[in-house]
């Protein structure tokens, strides 16, 4: 790997430090660091070409195989990561990408299976033809996608694995996502794509003209309040999935609905005006509502 490649890559890593909740902390033992690090280094990656986030110059492409002339093609960008998966899981396979020669020893360490990094690319390749969603039912099927085959990630590195825990897991991901989504809503409209479920907006009388305000109506203030309630559900439901494990990871997942929590409260401290950018909570938001998940699960 030459320098520029290794700073290029650092740097799509460094991007873990802007998230609602904490990727790898320190607390956690290196080989569970080393192997998160690389799932959500291929997870930032696939996000970042769906997204049209890539660093420019077209190094990413190139690393995939591709001529820099298709740096902005979308699609044949997500199949050439796909190849590139492929690589991963094949026997003796090479990754091109240092991304995913990263994650190559996680997959071996940890036994992981193709499926849930393939759903990641899958609900990329859907934000390229699908930009707005008629119901909540239409969002979640789109979270099972996007977000639940993260949280199976973090159970299979950690070998925390069981049914009852994937569905806890699986409902907090997408609360998360959903939170995500309510903090995002003038950037995705920038991207032409709407993660606000049209029947909700009718309800609300809020039409799309509405979200590209200035500032939030009350209208619109109103609908982010119910998807805001529907993400803390969700969590709510998820919340138990802390009580069933011990020690550092109770820890790491604790941080992960403190994170989702924290970010609701941002949003009604804006008062539900998402529209002027994104709500962000405070480090001692994050700590209370650290203390109180621990507290509730202990």
């Amino acid at each position: 790997m030459t320098a520029g490649t290794a700073e290029h890559t650092r740097a799509v890593l460094d991007k873990a430090r802007r998230e609602n909740f904490p990727v790898a902390p320190r607390f956690l033992p290196r080989a569970w660091r080393s192997d998160l690090m690389a799932v959500y280094g291929y997870a930032r990656l696939v996000d970042d070409i769906g997204d049209g986030d890539l660093a420019p110059g077209g190094t990413d492409a190139v690393l995939l195989g591709l001529d820099r002339a298709r740096a902005d093609d979308r699609i044949a960008l997500l199949d050439a990561l796909e190849a590139d998966l492929n690589r991963v899981f094949a026997p003796g396979g090479a990754p091109r990408h240092p991304l995913l020669a990263a994650l190559r020893p996680a997959v071996d360490r940890c036994g992981l299976t193709p499926d849930p990094f393939r759903g990641l690319l899958e609900a990329n390749r859907q934000d390229q033809r699908v930009r707005r969603y008629a119901t909540h039912d239409d969002l979640l099927r789109y979270c099972e996608l996007s977000a639940n085959p993260v949280g199976r990630l973090v159970l299979a590195v950690t070998g925390s694995t069981t049914p009852e825990r994937v569905r806890r897991s699986d409902a907090v991901c997408t609360g998360l996502q959903i939170v995500e989504h309510l903090q995002d809503v003038a950037e995705d409209l920038g991207r032409d794509r709407i993660y606000l479920p049209a029947d909700a907006m009718k309800r609300f009388g809020v039409t799309e003209a509405d979200l590209g305000a200035a500032h939030a109506s009350t209208a619109v203030r109103e609908l982010i309040a119910f998807e805001a309630a529907r993400a803390r559900e969700l969590l709510d439901e998820g919340t138990a999935l802390v009580g069933s494990v011990r020690g550092r990871l109770r820890l790491l997942l604790a941080g992960f609905l403190a994170g989702g929590r924290a970010a609701l409260r941002a949003l009604a401290a804006a008062r539900y005006d998402v529209l002027p950018g994104p709500p962000r909570p405070t480090k001692l938001d994050l700590v209370r509502e650290l203390g109180a998940t621990l507290r509730r699960e202990g």
